[in-house]
């Protein structure tokens, strides 16, 4: 399994990785803003997608949309402090499949994680 770990904070990115090992999920690669991570899925194929929603360049609902936009269907999970049930909404309707509220435990991030791709091989 493939993951694609995208928010601007270094140590935001470390925590979740560590996090996707903990779910048996190894083999990572970062983006720092929307930008690359659009960049990234066009470069390659990945299992799941986790997305911060608050970055420069572009936001995490602009580069969902920009992913959905291009027709990649891989599983995203949106990983943000915007817990308004409104921005939820919002991100399901744009594509997201799950949503996770920052701060989180390895075991949640994991729970998600299964819950849109299922156990880890």
């Amino acid at each position: 399994m493939k993951a694609l770990v995208v928010d601007d904070s270094m140590t935001i990115r470390r925590i979740v990785i560590k996090a996707l090992g903990i779910a048996g999920i190894a083999d990572t690669t970062e983006a720092g803003d929307g930008v690359e991570a659009v960049d990234a899925t066009k470069a390659d194929k990945f299992d799941v997608i986790l997305l911060d929603w608050n970055m420069p360049k572009m936001s995490g609902i602009d580069t969902l949309r920009a992913i959905r936009q291009a027709g990649d269907k891989t599983p995203v999970i949106m990983v943000t402090t915007e817990a308004e049930k409104s921005r939820v909404i919002e991100a399901i309707k744009s594509g997201a499949n799950d949503y996770l509220i920052k701060p989180f435990s390895p075991d949640q991030l994991a729970e998600k994680v299964k819950g849109v791709v299922g156990a880890p091989a």
